[in-house]
């Protein structure tokens, strides 16, 4: 996209360099005089043309491009570091620069010293404090309002910036937003009526700043630092069904700008609006049985699920067919034979089984790359992919029933599951393709991908030296079967000019095509059960831990919410027990986890949401610990010295699959 080239206006001559700066500001320590820094600031500030003057690195230059800024970023990081320890009236006159040049009468587009000013005005340090919040409402008015093209040279300038800075205009537009929801002094803001634009000018330069992160590579700082978690406290189904009922239209919600919400308010959206679906649902069943009358049940309200151990995939399986209108109930699940309540430690031992025989190698379903310690969908063709949905309905139920599964996908996997978000209304459009790279062929098979990158480096000549052509092999079931990547594959050589083709139509065999009905069938499963288009508002990282959970440990955090039976926290067992774990490497913490709980991640609410227990085993201090995953409960005996607790914990979590189901 192109935006109009102006002529640039001639600038006035540049007042100081950085070092004339510096040397002003040492003068004052010694001296006491702030003349010539108050008079460096009253005239950089006083215009866009003055600002321009101060930090351009040459004012003969346009520097129309996206690629350079043509701001002297030292420079500008010097003068605002200095500002702040200066006197007030020096502080003061710098706003009052900013006010006249944001009231100044605009006529016609902006031009590219504009958009520089806007660039330097909006690092200012001044408006983290409240005072100046007016005057930073209207500059962040303006770059909000600015045209489409003059935004693509912003976001590739904000993605020049250092990770200090560029968090530092994050952190100060999510407080502003923050305070402005919730102000400590009221009366120090205009009331709510009058200015409800502030809220929707920052969030559109955050957006900006979110699409610099995105394209920076790496990113500048982790998607999670854009969260806001003070919208963790505002009525956010409000702000869901504002945006269902406008789309991104003249009404202003927080889910038109999805990445400030975190993934826990995310959450919450998405399982009451599976609610309300559920909800409605049960009350159109209850109706109908009144009409009729008939008794009403309450098993109608619950997923009722009855399978038997033996035949645990295939009893599933039919279940969840013949109850797919229920699948948005609460899950309830009851093995054939064996007295008992669901309190919750049947369904997750129904996951756990379920998980752990489906992903078996033998199984066939999946294959488990060592490299990248991940499983993906095996390409062997069949008669029936029913079983793929049975994942992606376990995954979708997980969800719902905040259950974490112990699943290693690759991240491209959730990419794919949200390709696209809904399931499109089109019954003969595509699901769960969408543009792969090497990056994600790397996450899943490394090896392959590091050689597929060395083709592309190759110096030599390709087609003589590697011999191949447009055709790959596969063995399936012993059988070696060739697939063309395009139409003759066979007939064409790999070559120098086309091997980049080769290479994205290789990897597009591998993780769409190849495996397209089978994760045509697993998409169609999860959304079966998480059908709602608040899944719209998640990145496919988001996705990957609303289902496995969090990778993050906290094991103050652990200890803090964990509950005792036939211990104390104060008695000397438990006070060994945690002076060990706490002192574990991450690696021995994570199975200590998986020992006890059937997965190493944390649930997106944090450790407190696991309602670890930690119970007294009154046998010999010579056993071992002995976990129930299905309560993630620990029976621990009630050892007598630090070393045999270590000795035996290490022991027990050590040489165990993870899963203590009793």
């Amino acid at each position: 996209m192109k935006a109009p080239v102006l002529p640039e206006p001639v600038l006035p001559i540049q007042p100081k360099t950085m070092k004339d700066f510096q040397e002003d500001v040492e003068k004052v320590k010694s001296s006491g005089d702030w003349k010539a820094v108050y008079d460096f600031y009253l005239t950089t500030f006083d215009s866009f043309p003055e600002l321009n003057a101060a930090f351009k690195k040459d004012a003969t230059t346009s520097f129309n491009t996206i690629e350079d800024s043509g701001i002297n970023a030292k420079f500008v990081n010097a003068v605002y570091d200095a500002l702040l320890n200066t006197p007030q009236d020096i502080q003061k006159t710098v706003l009052k620069g900013i006010i006249n040049s944001l009231l100044r009468e605009w006529k016609g587009p902006r031009t590219k010293d504009d958009l520089r000013a806007y660039f330097i005005l909006l690092q200012n340090p001044q408006f983290n404090n409240t005072s100046t919040y007016v005057i930073y409402a209207h500059l962040l008015r303006q770059i909000a309002t600015l045209v489409e093209a003059d935004h693509h040279f912003l976001v590739h300038w904000f993605k020049k910036l250092s990770q200090k800075r560029f968090k530092q205009l994050v952190e100060r537009l999510l407080q502003f937003i923050s305070l402005r929801l919730f102000p400590a002094k009221p009366e120090e803001f205009p009331p709510i009526t009058k200015c409800s634009w502030w809220i929707p000018s920052a969030s559109k330069v955050l957006a900006l700043l979110n699409t610099a992160n995105s394209l920076a590579h790496p990113p500048l700082i982790p998607y999670t630092d854009f969260y806001n978690s003070t919208l963790d406290h505002i009525d956010l189904m409000e702000e869901y069904h504002t945006w269902q009922s406008f789309g991104n239209s003249h009404r202003f919600s927080f889910c038109q700008y999805p990445f400030v919400i975190s993934i826990a308010a995310k959450k919450i959206i998405i399982q009451r609006d599976s609610e309300q679906q559920m909800i409605s649902i049960a009350r159109q069943s209850l109706v109908d049985k009144v009409s009729r009358r008939q008794r009403p049940d309450m098993n109608m309200l619950f997923l009722n699920m009855k399978v038997r151990r033996t035949h645990l995939v295939s009893d599933s399986l039919d279940e969840l067919t013949r109850k797919r209108a229920d699948l948005k109930k609460k899950l309830k699940v009851t093995f054939v034979g064996e007295a008992g309540l669901d309190m919750g430690g049947l369904t997750k031992e129904w996951f756990l089984l379920l998980i752990r025989q489906i992903f078996h190698p033998d199984y066939g379903m999946f294959t488990y790359h060592k490299d990248s310690h991940c499983h993906w969908f095996s390409s062997f063709k069949c008669d029936n992919y029913s079983e793929f949905r049975l994942v992606g309905i376990l995954m979708g139920l997980a969800v719902y029933n905040s259950i974490t599964l112990d699943i290693r996908f690759p991240p491209c996997c959730y990419k794919k599951l949200l390709s696209p978000p809904i399931i499109p209304s089109d019954q003969n459009t595509p699901v769960g393709i969408c543009s792969i790279t090497t990056d994600d062929l790397c996450q899943i098979m490394p090896e392959l991908a590091h050689g597929l990158s060395e083709l592309l480096a190759y110096e030599g000549n390709v087609e003589e030296d590697f011999y191949s052509t447009f055709q790959v092999f596969q063995e399936e079931f012993g059988i070696i079967k060739s697939y063309n990547l395009k139409p003759g594959g066979d007939k064409i050589p790999v070559t120098n000019q086309n091997r980049k083709e080769y290479v994205q139509l290789y990897i597009d065999f591998l993780l769409n095509k190849s495996i397209y009905k089978q994760f045509a069938a697993f998409y169609y499963g999860f959304h079966s059960v998480c059908a709602s288009n608040a899944l719209m508002l998640l990145r496919p990282e988001e996705v990957e831990i609303l289902v496995c959970g969090s990778p993050e440990l906290d094991m103050h955090a652990l200890q803090r919410s964990t509950q005792y039976d036939g211990y104390a926290k104060t008695d000397l067992t438990i006070r060994y027990f945690w002076d060990v774990v706490l002192g574990f490497p991450l690696d021995l913490q994570k199975k200590l986890l998986h020992f006890t709980t059937g997965s190493d991640r944390v649930p997106v609410g944090g450790m407190a949401d696991l309602n670890f227990k930690i119970s007294k085993n009154e046998t010999s201090t010579n056993w071992l610990p002995v976990a129930h995953t299905c309560f993630n409960q620990l029976c621990l005996p009630p050892y007598k010295s630090k070393k045999d607790l270590k000795q035996k914990l290490i022991i027990g979590i050590s040489n165990s699959e993870g899963f203590g189901l009793e």
